[in-house]
């Protein structure tokens, strides 16, 4: 168990987080307008209307690695953790400003995920559901490929649900205090809880910019950043300790990401596309083209990355059949409500296609 001071510098390194995180984004709005860091809607993927600057994400990780210097004890693995966080923060910059393949990125990404386990943070086991105490054990090659693979997809998948205003950061922010809840419940080492702390206070301090409508953007800068570090953390916190459900519990917390990422992949190869083609096909696009506001939509899916959440913490502490049941009760419930709240919303969204229609026809003319 942690003694006061350690549980004092948790609580610190996510109030200093949010601080700077809160302090330094007008900051870097005012710098994105200077460099020319704008997203500008060219297509019906965009929901914003006007020019907005995108790289807010440096905010996000300045108030991180304040906070985690400054919190945190710089060993191998946080050494690691930090370099491959520069690594991806660097190219989220240029791909904001300048654009970059995206093969370019995918082998960043992986470089950066290879420093992180060169530090020796790896995944050395992987519970099984439903197996009891079974375990499958990685060695070599093998957890290092696994570990790669699963920080990879993490990164990607936080940055495709990018989508709406605030809702990057606000699954990531429920994503990393559930983190930072299993991680203290399993007796993680206090680094990991320092920086899980530092990463939810970033994401809480940059969120009330981005929340509906939005002053700045994230832009790749922070959503591949916050997927990096919650898939590394996820590793040093429950990968390491917990002793049953390792693969389940923090599939489940950024189950709503890698869920929405592994659909549109599918998605997107049965159409004979390439995985990586934009389209409007994601969770968030479907909300809107049922009639939910950008706010309603947001609402339902930070409800959705709570439930999953809240749903592994239960499996840590109580079992699996038990989160499980909490997972689908909810959902029954919102499938109802959405059914509801579909058809109230019809009417406004035939006149907003309408308007659109509209606009389109006058911008044709």
């Amino acid at each position: 168990m942690l003694d006061n001071f350690a549980g004092l510098q948790i609580i610190l390194s996510l109030l200093v987080a949010f601080l700077v995180a809160f302090s330094a984004t007008p900051v870097v709005m005012l710098y994105a307008n200077k460099i020319g860091a704008i997203d500008i809607p060219k297509d019906n993927r965009r929901v914003h209307k006007r020019p907005i600057p995108r790289i807010g994400g440096l905010a996000i990780f300045y108030g991180f690695i304040i906070s985690a210097l400054i919190f945190g004890v710089i060993d191998e693995n946080m050494a690691g953790i930090l370099i491959g966080a520069v690594i991806i923060v660097t190219v989220g910059i240029i791909d904001d400003i300048k654009g970059l393949p995206a093969i370019v990125k995918l082998i960043c990404q992986i470089i950066a995920a290879s420093v992180v386990v060169f530090s020796g943070v790896t995944i050395e086991f992987l519970g099984i559901p439903f197996a009891g105490n079974e375990m499958i054990a990685l060695t070599g090659w093998i957890s290092s490929v696994v570990t790669v693979i699963w920080i990879v997809a993490a990164t990607n998948a936080v940055n495709l649900i990018d989508g709406l205003d605030g809702l990057a950061a606000g699954v990531s922010g429920i994503a990393s205090i559930s983190l930072l809840v299993l991680a203290f419940s399993v007796g993680s080492e206090p680094n990991v809880l320092i920086i899980t702390a530092a990463v939810a206070g970033a994401s809480f301090g940059f969120l009330p910019y981005n929340h509906n409508p939005a002053k700045i953007f994230m832009g790749d800068t922070g959503s591949t950043f916050l997927g990096f570090i919650l898939a590394t953390v996820s590793i040093q916190g429950l990968f390491k300790t917990s002793a049953v459900m390792s693969l389940a519990i923090p599939v489940l917390i950024l189950g709503l990401p890698l869920f929405d990422t592994t659909f549109a992949f599918l998605r997107r190869m049965l159409k004979g596309q390439s995985p990586m083609t934009p389209d409007r096909g994601h969770l968030h696009h479907r909300l809107l083209d049922m009639g939910l506001t950008q706010k309603q939509a947001v609402a339902t899916l930070y409800t959705i990355a709570a439930v999953l959440s809240l749903s592994a913490v239960i499996i840590e502490i109580r079992n699996f059949q038990r989160g499980m049941v909490l997972i689908f009760a909810v959902a029954i419930i919102m499938f109802m409500g959405m059914r509801v709240r579909a058809k109230r919303a019809a009417p406004r969204l035939r006149r907003r296609q309408a308007r659109e229609e509209a606009e389109k026809e006058t911008m044709d003319n």
